[in-house]
């Protein structure tokens, strides 16, 4: 018959076990939602006609892709989903690891059903990806939101009529298009980061500037997709990135370039 000591060896055992288990479901869990993500930009940018303008893709400070928001309405109204943010380095265009984030929003009026899309966010100031990072924003209220333009005709537009901070898209069942998401929160989840990075507390901000470890493979092939939609040159693996060139010439091992910072295109326009 085991002693209470053995018995509190095994106990810990156990308990050890479910917990790198637990920790290893979710890990999964944050890629799956990470590989979901790149087949809908894959998927997106395979719709030639209704397509995200390429001029807003050239310049956006931040791009945010949430898959499979459920929206289900019975007179009260609902959406959420899971998804996740990265921002470009404003001196090399490089794009930044992958923040996990969460969309939740609801509505009121006569409406049932319910149904599922894939949102895209396209963020052209960095104060809208800021908000994002501080912990919480609201589109419409923290920062401006509208329905993004589509196909030629969005890209013909674009240098001269863009003035909103966030541009929002939708694709449900085939059809893509602009989407109103006015009163939706966009709010970071905190233990996907965790989970991903497998560091307890990791904070936005360090994932957007390099200063969290390396992700996973799944994180590089959402980030080619990204480079590949914006025209963007693909930084190797890992990516330090966002707001702190310094700290990120430091842990790449290259001393910084010495050109000037700059702000974006339609960051000007707004002047």
């Amino acid at each position: 018959m085991p002693n209470r000591k053995q018995s509190g060896v095994a106990l810990l055992v156990a308990t050890l076990a479910a917990a790198f288990v637990n920790v290893a479901h979710a890990g999964a869990r944050e890629e799956g939602r990470l590989l979901t993500a790149t087949e809908v930009l894959d998927e997106v940018r395979a719709m030639p006609d209704v397509r995200l303008p390429d001029t807003l893709l050239a310049h956006a400070y931040g791009i945010a892709v949430i898959p499979d928001v459920t929206k289900v309405a019975f007179i009260f109204g609902g959406r959420h989903g899971n998804g996740v943010l990265s921002v470009r380095d404003k001196l090399t265009s490089a794009w930044s690891n992958p923040v996990f984030i969460s969309l939740t929003g609801g509505s009121w009026g006569f409406q049932a059903g319910a149904q599922s899309s894939d949102i895209i966010l396209v963020f052209t100031t960095k104060a809208g990806v800021e908000g994002v990072a501080g912990g919480k924003l609201t589109l419409g209220a923290d920062a401006s939101v509208a329905t993004g333009p589509v196909g030629r005709q969005g890209s013909a537009a674009t240098d001269v009529t863009f003035h909103a901070e966030i541009y929002s898209y939708a694709r449900t069942r085939g059809l893509f298009g602009g989407v109103a998401l006015d009163g939706s929160v966009i709010a970071i989840d905190r233990s996907a980061n965790a989970s991903f990075y497998h560091k307890s507390g990791v904070t936005a901000s360090e994932i957007f500037a390099g200063q969290a470890p390396s992700a996973p493979a799944t994180a590089q092939r959402f980030l080619e997709r990204l480079a590949e939609a914006s025209g963007t040159a693909l930084r190797a693996s890992p990516v330090p990135q966002a707001d702190v060139p310094a700290t990120a010439g430091q842990l790449s091992g290259v001393a910084p370039t010495a050109e000037p910072a700059r702000t974006y295109p339609l960051e000007e326009q707004k002047k």
